[in-house]
């Protein structure tokens, strides 16, 4: 039997590769001091938003959730489908929920934190959102929940993880020059954070990420991650794995969601796409790079996915030549 890839490696491998692929960029920061009694409800969106609570308590009660969230001084959550969701300081005398915040107030909130609600004690919110590029999707993530909570005093979370979140704490406090920098930067550190955190409790959830927790699965998909121009077969991944055909593409269906062969070439395809958009590479190169020999049979695998050939994706996407995107 061969030897298997370690199931961190291939974690790990996955997880880079997913991220980098889906380009996320940070939107926007937001800071606010928020008297008790308060409440705000931020509609549905598509971005994923994210909330650090540098001081104070509060809830959040996520639509897809059947309990609300009760989030502690040092607590991240994040919401990563642009969920709908209300938060409040927790109290019965919080008022009616106001409106969702403009994108002006936003904007302009770091360099002093906007105050809302009453006089009783304060909670000091950070905020903002992140953006995947256009067209980008993983099963892995597709089926992450409405919320990901991430409080300070769980032990099994990265000591990084309380780092990351001390760092954007301060520098939201300092803001001199280049603090919007920092911030999105620690802003990306802090969602890596949330998806090696998903990715480690997601055995008791369903298909997705709870993949790459399951040894064999997951270094299969290391291995197509990390080995994406090879011919591979479902006979070829469960021997690589040590499982019989039948018994991994069962186990491989139902922890990600849909058979190896099509999540391989969905992968390829989303690979494919970000590399005619962001390098120079001639068509026939990429085609090589995610497995195709005939480059008749690659235009008609891309267009069957992206609905346009590659070369009119490239036209359609002139941005971001030479991986400047």
């Amino acid at each position: 039997m061969p030897d298997r890839p370690a199931p961190l490696d291939a974690q790990t491998d996955v997880v880079s590769d997913v991220l980098e692929t889906m380009r996320f960029t940070t939107l926007l920061f937001g800071r606010f001091e928020m008297g008790a009694p308060w409440a705000v409800r931020m509609p549905q969106k598509p971005t994923s938003s994210f909330y650090v609570l540098a001081r104070g308590s509060m809830r959040i009660e996520v639509d897809g959730l059947t309990e609300p969230l009760h989030v502690s001084a040092g607590d991240v959550v994040l919401i990563p489908q642009g969920s709908a969701h209300v938060l409040d300081d927790g109290s019965r005398r919080a008022p009616a929920p106001r409106d969702f915040i403009p994108r002006e107030h936003l904007r302009g909130s770091l360099s002093a934190p906007l105050r809302l609600g009453g006089e009783g004690p304060v909670s000091l919110l950070i905020t903002g959102c992140f953006q995947f590029s256009a067209g980008a999707h993983s099963p892995l993530l597709s089926t992450f929940p409405p919320a990901i909570h991430l409080p300070a005093h769980d032990t099994r979370a990265s000591p990084w993880l309380s780092a990351t979140v001390q760092l954007i704490t301060a520098e939201s406090m300092a803001l001199e020059q280049g603090s919007s920098i920092v911030l999105g930067r620690l802003a990306d550190v802090l969602l890596v954070h949330a998806f090696r955190r998903q990715a480690a409790v997601a055995k008791a959830q369903g298909a997705g990420l709870q993949a790459l927790a399951d040894p064999q699965i997951g270094a299969a998909l290391g291995l197509m991650h990390g080995r994406l121009s090879e011919a591979w077969t479902v006979e070829s991944l469960a021997a690589e794995v040590g499982m019989s055909r039948s018994g991994f593409a069962a186990r491989f269906n139902s922890l990600v969601g849909e058979p190896p062969l099509q999540y391989l070439a969905r992968w390829r395809m989303t690979k494919a796409a970000q590399w005619v958009r962001e390098t120079n590479d001639t068509l026939p190169q990429i085609a090589e790079r995610v497995g195709y020999i005939s480059a008749v049979a690659f235009n008609k695998a891309f267009k069957r996915w992206h609905g346009v050939g590659p070369g009119a994706y490239r036209r359609d996407h002139p941005l971001g030549r030479g991986g400047t995107a």
